[in-house]
């Protein structure tokens, strides 16, 4: 055994060092959220009663960002020199909650409106599709919840108590368009419809004027959809159950129409097409559509003595740029809404904390915006798009010591971060940013 004079025993302990900033990365994050406008949005839009709830909102946002998953962890902005990092005043825990259960339903639809406009703010900054194609991903999700005191929480399809959110995100940046808080027992597809003309509301809004694609999952599938997408102008690839009517139609494809495909590594896949009709009992709405299907089956000889028979997979489309091939691959790329929610989980969303429902609403809503915030800050900063586990770890986290030279403001990093290119750059890119207009 070493003597204690070589351990870690020999250290002393002390918390005293009123210079010391723990997240001073947050400077990154904070000069993204003047350009933006995140304080003065929220004094303007959000009406709860609550005096200046810019800085309130502020405040949860960037310690979300900095990992806060519960409202006593925003105290650790208060700590050090935090706040001279910071453009806002850093209020106390007992306040944010407060403030979270001073929101009704139309108060979290004002928060909407405040994240919609950060949105706008963002993606004329740069980080917008502007033109260009845009690929949206719906999904929902479980925010799983323990105890019986969460209003609206409930047991969903997957039998475990919580809320069941919708989430519309963008294909390849990760960033979530639009989002809705719901109960617990709510369907997959429940409110999709309204939820399609709100998101069309915020995307033209933002200015995004390209060709759109919604992709989703059969939990949405319905006619009635497909209708609120046409009118949206919006093209669709969705997943559709194999029920009697769809599997009639796979019987009709010829043997010779099946096309082999590099899918999976334990088995064999094809894939082909036909056309389905359906629309609903009305005759107006009576269609024909394109139905994709692909077929998979196991390449071991003893399980295919088990599962003999293909499995289909079929949704449909009316995207017609797209061959069978490339229309199935497009298809199956819908699987990286699962990682941005994964993310979004992983931040602020992967607690809800009060009992109740509109408060939780309006987390899971702030849980929205600090996810948008670190997709944004690697966008219009010029770093590599990595998670934002990532990102706190090379930029938010780093600790740093204030020191104020005769009036000249420093934070001391430390020597030979690894990342301190990556911090320099996108800090400066950052700030070469105008600020919001009006």
């Amino acid at each position: 055994m070493f003597p204690v004079s070589r351990t870690l025993d020999r250290y002393d302990t002390s918390f005293d060092h009123d210079g010391l900033v723990a997240n001073a990365g947050l400077i990154v994050i904070a000069t993204l959220m003047a350009r933006l406008g995140l304080e003065r949005l929220a004094n303007a839009w959000l009406k709860t009663g609550s005096y200046a709830p810019g800085r309130k909102l502020c405040t949860l946002i960037a310690a979300m960002v900095a990992g806060a998953t519960h409202i006593d962890h925003t105290d650790m902005l208060r700590a050090g020199a935090t706040q001279q990092v910071l453009p806002f005043r850093v209020m106390a825990p007992s306040t944010i909650g407060t403030f979270l259960r001073t929101f009704t339903f139309g108060f979290v639809r004002q928060l909407d409106a405040v994240a919609a406009r950060l949105l706008a703010n963002a993606w004329a900054a740069g980080a917008g599709p502007g033109g260009s194609d845009m690929v949206i991903d719906l999904d929902s999700t479980i925010c799983e919840v323990h105890g019986h005191a969460k209003q609206g929480a409930g047991y969903g399809y997957t039998k475990r108590l919580g809320y069941h959110p919708l989430v519309a995100t963008r294909a390849g940046t990760g960033e979530v368009l639009f989002s809705r808080m719901r109960k617990g027992a709510a369907g997959s597809s429940r409110g999709i419809n309204r939820f399609i003309d709100e998101l069309a509301g915020v995307l033209r809004r933002a200015k995004a004027t390209g060709a759109k694609t919604v992709r989703a999952d059969s939990g949405f599938w319905s006619w009635e959809l497909l209708r609120t997408l046409d009118r949206h102008k919006m093209a669709w690839s969705i997943t559709v159950t194999n029920h009697a009517k769809v599997k009639a139609a796979i019987a009709t494809i010829p043997d010779d129409a099946w096309v082999d495909i590099d899918y999976t590594l334990g088995g064999f896949a094809q894939v082909a097409e036909t056309t389905y009709e359906g629309g609903g009992q009305r005759k107006k709405h009576r269609r024909t559509v394109r139905l994709v299907v692909r077929r998979t089956r196991l390449a071991d000889q003893a399980q295919q003595a088990l599962f003999a028979d293909w499995r289909h997979h079929s949704f449909i489309t009316n995207r017609t740029d797209l061959d069978t091939v490339g229309a199935d691959r497009f298809h199956r790329e819908h699987a990286v809404v699962e990682l941005a929610i994964r993310e979004l989980k992983d931040g602020g969303a992967t607690h809800i904390p009060s009992g109740h429902y509109a408060a939780n609403a309006a987390w899971f809503g702030c849980a929205v915006i600090a996810h948008n915030f670190a997709r944004w800050s690697t966008t219009l900063g010029g770093h590599d798009q990595v998670n934002t586990r990532t990102l706190r770890v090379r930029i938010v986290s780093i600790p740093a010591v204030h020191v104020n030279r005769s009036g000249r403001h420093t934070l001391r990093f430390p020597t030979r971060w690894p990342w301190r290119d990556d911090f320099t750059t996108m800090l400066t890119n950052l700030r070469a940013l105008p600020g919001p207009a009006g």
